[in-house]
């Protein structure tokens, strides 16, 4: 089985999966109202990093252009709806989701 990550936005929450098995359950911030994270089915195609800006540690970028899963410079935005769409999480927890999984994994995102 391949892991694979589902998000909710309504629920600020990230999980970890492989397969069918729940392996971690992370806290995040997405979207605002005005510029909403989109929902949908995408995938990890790069990561970076120390990518400067409020970004944190870390950027995976996803196959929709200009929205990706990254850490944050401001912690306490997270489990809010503050961002221009992406999925901020904790410095440590970005980087401890980045290692656990290949470019190339699934991101399923929803309410």
């Amino acid at each position: 089985m391949a892991k694979w990550i589902d998000i909710s936005t309504s629920r600020h929450q990230l999980k970890l999966f492989d397969g069918d098995r729940l392996i971690k359950t992370y806290s995040i911030a997405v979207g605002k109202m005005l510029s909403p994270t989109p929902s949908g089915t995408y995938t990890i195609i790069n990561k970076q990093r120390h990518p400067g800006g409020p970004f944190g540690v870390l950027w995976m970028g996803l196959s929709k252009p200009h929205y990706g899963i990254h850490g944050t410079n401001n912690p306490a935005s997270i489990g809010r709806d503050v961002s221009k769409g992406c999925i901020r999480m904790f410095n440590y927890d970005v980087l401890e989701l980045s290692a656990a999984v290949p470019i190339g994994t699934r991101v399923q995102i929803h309410q």
